[in-house]
């Protein structure tokens, strides 16, 4: 057992490095061909800290877990809500443009209906779901550029101011340096997504703890380690508010690229785990505290215009009590 503890932590240690180099590679080859910062924050960056939650997913799918595939996904969701961009809220609260939450929130919102529909009506994920869920996410990805592409038109000296910056940037980076990096980074969070799935099931097996509930609370922690790591970067430089794009997104991805990617591997019903009053646990439970969290953190952002600190501290709360319930059912 205590062999699986620490191939299990250092699983957690190869995501974070694997996730953190995967970002890296990615931006500089995104900066390297001209595309908007906000285009590559938007997209990349968001892909990139949701890459370790589809390793872990498809590799818990592969494994015959549907327990891993289902749980970490809406874990993830809680964690980097309710956690990480609560941090962030509790820390420097501050103003928002409400105008680039639209598009993210408006898929979101579409994405998480479908999701929970299909999870209490059918009580299965179906490869057509799966489908149906990637689907969403090409449209997304399409409307997305479309949209960062049209709102970042640039003046003819700023983009000769833009290439001189680059260009002395790229004097020091090499495409191929990058795309190593980037490869490495998706190989490492390979390894490291393995290892957690593989050990953590194997702990989860030997404490008599469902395997959901490791899904919705370690393994989502660690899975949300590279947001994390983004929204304590952005504080650090004074832009706490970055990171709130990056976490929607992170949380889109997991419904519309996690869960599809999870489900067109092996479809799977929803998992039983505990019961409350005849009803799965995760139908009681986590959905419902999924649309909370989601609710606290937006909603008031497109009313006023700007997040306050109550929200984080409200959503501090929810998460600490969250993950206690999930060890005493």
């Amino acid at each position: 057992m205590t062999d699986q503890i620490y191939l299990f932590i250092f699983g957690l240690i190869l995501l974070i490095k694997g996730g953190d180099w995967f970002v890296d590679g990615a931006t500089a080859i995104a900066r390297k061909f001209h595309l908007p910062e906000l285009l590559i924050g938007a997209t990349v960056v968001s892909i990139g800290t949701t890459l370790p939650e589809v390793m872990v997913s498809a590799q818990g799918a592969l494994a015959g877990s549907s327990g891993i595939a289902y749980g970490n996904a809406i874990g993830s969701i809680i964690c980097n809500t309710s956690l990480i961009a609560a941090i962030s809220i509790t820390v420097k609260p501050g103003k928002v443009d409400k105008k680039t939450l639209y598009l993210p929130v408006i898929f979101f919102a579409i994405a998480s209906v479908f999701y929970a529909l299909n999870a209490y009506i059918n009580g299965h994920f179906s490869i057509i779901t799966g489908i149906t869920l990637l689907l969403m996410f090409i449209v997304y990805m399409t409307f997305s550029v479309l949209s960062m592409k049209k709102g970042n038109t640039l003046t003819g000296e700023e983009i000769e101011s833009k290439e001189k910056e680059e260009n002395n940037e790229e004097k020091s980076e090499n495409i191929f340096k990058s795309i190593l990096i980037l490869v490495l980074g998706a190989a490492v969070i390979a390894v490291g997504a393995d290892l957690l799935v593989t050990n953590g099931t194997k702990i989860a097996e030997y404490l008599g703890v469902p395997d959901t509930v490791i899904a919705l609370t370690f393994v989502a922690l660690g899975t949300s380690l590279p947001e994390l790591v983004t929204a304590i970067t952005s504080l650090a430089k004074g832009h706490g508010l970055l990171s709130l794009g990056n976490i929607i997104g992170a949380n889109l991805f997991n419904l519309i690229l996690v869960s599809a990617i999870a489900t067109i591997i092996l479809p799977f019903d929803v998992p039983a785990g505990t019961l409350i009053g005849g009803v799965a646990s995760s139908l009681v439970i986590d959905i419902p505290v999924m649309f909370a969290v989601m609710g606290i953190m937006i909603i008031p952002a497109l009313i006023k215009g700007k997040l306050a600190r109550w929200q984080g501290i409200a959503l501090l709360a929810i998460y600490a009590g969250f993950c206690t319930l999930q060890f005493v059912l």
